[in-house]
C-alpha cells in the first residue's frame, strides 16, 4: 500500500490495515488516524509511537502484555499472529532443539515472575543467541527500566511492520 492510499483510508479501514503494526492493540491506530495525512513512513511511525507515549501507564502495560512469549505456548501451538510467527522464525526460534526450547521457557518464566509481563525484543533484529543473552542482561534491570526497554523494542517491531506494509 502506498502512503497516499493509506492516507485516504477511512478510520475503520485504517485500523484494519495499520492495527496489526502493534500486537493486538488496534487502539493505537484508531487514536492515531486523526493525525492523517502522514508525509512519510517515518512520520506515521513517529505519530503511532507518540500515541503510545501519551497513553496511560495501564494502556502501555496492556500493550506490552499483548505480546506473546518467545517460544511460548502460543508459538509452539502455531497460534501466533502472522506477523509474530514470521518474526520469531526470522530469529531462528522455529528451529530450536528441545534443550533450547526449555531454556527459552525457563527464561520467560523468570522474566515474567520478576516483571509481570513478557520479555520483548525485536526478533527480526536478533538471533537466538542474542535473545538469550538479552534475557541474562535484562533480568538484572529494574521494572521501570524494563517497561521503557519493552516499549522501545515494540517501537522497533512496529517500524519493521510498517516498512512491510507501506511501499514507496
Amino acid at each position: 500500500m502506498t502512503l497516499p492510499q493509506l492516507n485516504a483510508l477511512s478510520r475503520e479501514e485504517f485500523v484494519r490495515v495499520v492495527g496489526p503494526v502493534f500486537e493486538h492493540s488496534p487502539w493505537i491506530a484508531e487514536t492515531t488516524w486523526a493525525k492523517c495525512p502522514f508525509h512519510s513512513k517515518e512520520n506515521i511511525h513517529a505519530a503511532l509511537c507518540e500515541t503510545v507515549r501519551q497513553a496511560s501507564k495501564e494502556k502501555k502495560l496492556a500493550l506490552i502484555c499483548a505480546h506473546p512469549d518467545l517460544v511460548g505456548k502460543l508459538a509452539l501451538a502455531g497460534q501466533l499472529t502472522r506477523e509474530s510467527t514470521g518474526e520469531q522464525a526470522s530469529a531462528g526460534l522455529d528451529r530450536l532443539t528441545a534443550r533450547e526450547v526449555e531454556l527459552f521457557q525457563k527464561n520467560n518464566a523468570a522474566y515474567k515472575a520478576k516483571f509481570g509481563f513478557p520479555f520483548i525484543i525485536c526478533a527480526r533484529l536478533n538471533k537466538k543467541e542474542a535473545i538469550l543473552a538479552g534475557f541474562e542482561k535484562r533480568l538484572h534491570h529494574s521494572r521501570e527500566n524494563e517497561v521503557k526497554t519493552a516499549l522501545e523494542e515494540i517501537f522497533k517491531i512496529a517500524d519493521l511492520r510498517l516498512r512491510d506494509l507501506i511501499s514507496t
